[in-house]
């Protein structure tokens, strides 16, 4: 009977549903949903005793995976992003690694011009004002009188900018990859140096992989960049930023804020200093979070951990009472 190992945070809501499919197909499961990342040192104790992961952002590093091999068939991850394992050691040492590509990108989007539209239209401050018992008209501005700098055209860089223009805004956009040339005539984007659209944007978005070349991309140089009126807003991943830098980047009034889904340790401290900061919005990694985008994820991430243990899972919709739109994420 092959053993899974399950840690993704998520799951901890869908345990019970996710039992029954564990159950069904005659599965055991080692589970450990105690941090919201399980790291290297704390996967060590599970060194050869599973044959599958179902996984979060856990470090699934070259001397992980080396270790649970030949019995590691398959890491299926829960979402997208797939930076913390290390996929080229998987490759060399037969191990499959899956995941759900464009699973979030709706939700993720919808909230970047969320975050936006509350900066632009100070909906959370005017509420506090009221609140506090002061009737404060605080300055406010249209979305189509500002500029937004999209790091990122991938699917949910690509999703920000439509969204974006049917508001109006002016798009300044930067990739290290090609970005579709009808796209960006389509969308009216002006393609820059990460600096040009750091120095003029109101609103800087980051929907980039993270990777060498983004790991602490916005540090203490690239902050300097930005326009002090700007807000920086992170969905994709927490390292992208140097978290320190930009504290000291918003104490010195070097921007006027920032959104932030993500971040460098989580969960997120409360008696860090970006929580004690008027201008900052933060949230628990939950830009993803939507049903049906979850519900994708849920039936893609078992379909791809049965498959990699071979094991016919014609009948799971029916098991998982799964209810998909598949062709919303084609």
């Amino acid at each position: 009977m092959p053993t899974v190992l399950v840690t993704p945070p998520y799951l901890r809501r869908y345990y019970d549903r996710a039992k029954k499919i564990f159950d069904h197909y005659r599965l055991d499961t080692i589970v450990n949903f105690s941090n919201e990342h399980v790291l290297e040192e704390e996967l060590l104790q599970y060194n050869g005793r599973y044959d599958a992961a179902v996984c979060g952002d856990d470090e699934f590093t070259e001397a992980i995976i080396a270790a649970n091999v030949p019995r590691l068939k398959i890491i299926s991850k829960w979402g997208t992003g797939i930076n913390s394992i290390d996929t080229q050691a998987a490759k060399r040492m037969g191990v499959i690694v899956a995941n759900t590509p464009n699973a979030f990108t709706l939700p993720v989007a919808d909230t970047v011009l969320a975050y936006m539209l509350a900066f632009a239209r100070q909906i959370v401050w005017v509420d506090r004002e009221i609140r506090a018992g002061r009737w404060e008209k605080l300055p406010v501005h249209s979305l189509s009188e500002c500029t937004l700098g999209v790091v990122g055209v991938g699917n949910i860089g690509s999703a920000v900018i439509r969204r974006a223009r049917a508001f109006g805004m002016r798009i300044l956009a930067t990739d290290i990859r090609p970005i579709r040339r009808d796209f960006v005539l389509e969308m009216g984007i002006k393609l820059v140096t990460l600096e040009e659209l750091l120095r003029h944007s109101d609103y800087v978005t980051l929907n980039c992989d993270l990777n060498p070349t983004s790991y602490h991309l916005m540090n203490a140089t690239t902050l300097r960049m930005m326009r002090p009126n700007a807000v920086l807003i992170n969905t994709a991943r927490g390292p992208i930023v140097d978290q320190d830098a930009l504290v000291d980047a918003l104490q010195q009034k070097l921007l006027a804020g920032a959104a932030l889904d993500v971040f460098e340790a989580e969960p997120l401290l409360p008696e860090h200093p970006l929580c004690q900061m008027e201008n900052v919005l933060v949230s628990p990694h939950n830009a993803n979070a939507s049903p049906a985008a979850l519900e994708h994820v849920f039936f893609s991430t078992f379909r791809q951990l049965l498959e990699g243990l071979q094991i016919p899972c014609d009948d799971l919709v029916k098991v998982g009472g799964f209810q998909i739109e598949e062709d919303r994420y084609a």
